[in-house]
């Protein structure tokens, strides 16, 4: 062996890094260390970007193919039907007795009894309250008792008579013989004819006596209330010890209703609608105690007299109706419906029918009207004479409208847009 020592070269940095490309376990180093310089960012791999990209394009393209598709047209439509149409006037009222008796006082005085109250059923005739009758006895008993006296005066008063009758024919046979003075005859005859003359006056006094002691009795018997009808008695104002006062108006003791089976509506029609209502239109009404009850009546006078609240004029239009199961009570408040013109069986067709118009066709001349059909999935104009309109149908008078044609009441560009038309309100409504 040499003398000579073998030195071993030390791999460089140059064969370092070349062994880690060979497939040498690469080194790591923590963030900020060795260099001091940041780690490079992570970039996506060109396997994510891709699909990101293609789902973008697609919905992109979808939403422009669905905003440029032009939306299809829906038409509601309702068949043209035969049907009844009624027109009718709206308005509101009071139910009353047919005839309600105020029974009243004529005297005044204090009630002394009371006999009829509150829904009492009474004959004509028939005491529902008395009155003191004290005052007025003793007013009766003073009459009387003029005309005893004025009787009694007249006998006296014939008494005279006769002797002045006595006396006068006696003086008269004298004076024929001269024994007594033509003036003694004549004086004679004077007291006579006043003696006769006070008969007269005697008979003419009697007479007002007794037609004073007649007031006396009408006022005694005025002190018996008693009912002028048969009816029942629907309101009570007095009470036992009450002082009625009659001096300057009659006081209101009992409402008496004649006959609570039949019954009216006083209802009150504006001025507008007054024009269109007679006597014997068919009429139906419902009230608050029985909202799924509709009565009917019949329009049984048009009063004439005009009514004004707060500068709106309207009219009394009577109701008759038949009460005979006694639902209905004075008082309540009735909604009415008065028919004024009514035919059935005739072609109509809804009232939005008459109102529909394509976007692209002109308006009706003025004074015409048509509808619209689908005829091969496109709207048809059909002119058409309208007649009873009821605000909900219209009468077809006139027009090549046939039972069963589909009206269009309406278009409908979306699911959203169609379901606020109102085309279930109609029967036979399709889209």
């Amino acid at each position: 062996m040499s003398d000579q020592a073998t030195v071993t070269p030390k791999p460089s940095e140059t064969d370092a890094a070349r062994r880690g490309v060979a497939g040498s376990a690469p080194r790591t180093s923590t963030p900020g260390a060795g260099s001091g310089r940041p780690p490079p960012k992570r970039r996506l791999r060109p396997l994510f970007i891709m699909p990101l990209a293609i789902l973008a394009a697609a919905f992109g393209g979808l939403g422009y193919w669905l905003l440029g598709r032009p939306t299809p047209i829906r038409y509601v439509t309702a068949a043209a039907m035969r049907g009844p149409i009624a027109v009718s006037v709206s308005a509101s009222g009071t139910v009353n007795p047919v005839l309600t008796i105020i029974v009243g006082s004529y005297v005044s005085g204090v009630i002394k009894g009371l006999y009829c109250d509150y829904n009492t059923e009474v004959k004509k005739g028939q005491v529902c309250a008395k009155i003191d009758p004290r005052p007025y006895q003793t007013a009766v008993d003073q009459a009387k008792a003029n005309v005893a006296v004025a009787r009694a005066q007249l006998v006296k008063d014939q008494a005279n008579l006769a002797y002045a009758k006595t006396v006068y024919a006696r003086d008269l046979r004298l004076s024929t013989r001269g024994v007594v003075p033509q003036a003694t005859v004549d004086s004679d005859k004077s007291a006579l004819d006043q003696a006769a003359a006070q008969i007269v006056l005697d008979r003419a006094e009697i007479q007002q006596k007794e037609a004073s002691l007649q007031a006396a009795e009408v006022n005694l018997g005025y002190t018996d209330i008693t009912s002028p009808v048969d009816g029942t008695v629907v309101s009570r104002n007095v009470t036992i010890g009450q002082t009625v006062a009659a001096s300057f108006q009659t006081p209101t003791l009992f409402l008496i209703a004649t006959d609570l089976t039949k019954m009216q509506v006083d209802t009150n029609v504006s001025e507008g609608d007054i024009g269109a209502v007679k006597a014997g239109d068919k009429a139906s009404f419902t009230v608050e105690a029985f909202p799924t009850r509709r009565f009917v009546g019949q329009v049984v006078q048009v009063r004439q007299a005009p009514q004004t609240v707060q500068n709106v004029i309207t009219y009394d239009v009577v109701v008759g109706v038949d009460n005979a199961a006694l639902l209905l009570k004075p008082g309540m408040t009735a909604t009415a419906q008065i028919i004024t013109a009514r035919k059935d069986d005739v072609l109509r067709v809804p009232d939005q029918a008459l109102r529909f118009l394509p976007p692209d066709a002109p308006p009706a001349a003025p004074g015409q009207s048509r509808v619209w059909i689908l005829r091969d999935g496109k709207p048809v104009a059909v002119p058409v004479t309208i007649g009873l309109d009821d605000d909900s149908y219209a009468e077809i008078a006139a027009g090549d409208l046939k039972p069963g044609d589909m009206v269009i009441l309406g278009e409908a560009r979306s699911d959203a847009a169609a379901a606020t038309m109102p085309a279930s309100a109609f029967s036979g409504v399709r889209r």
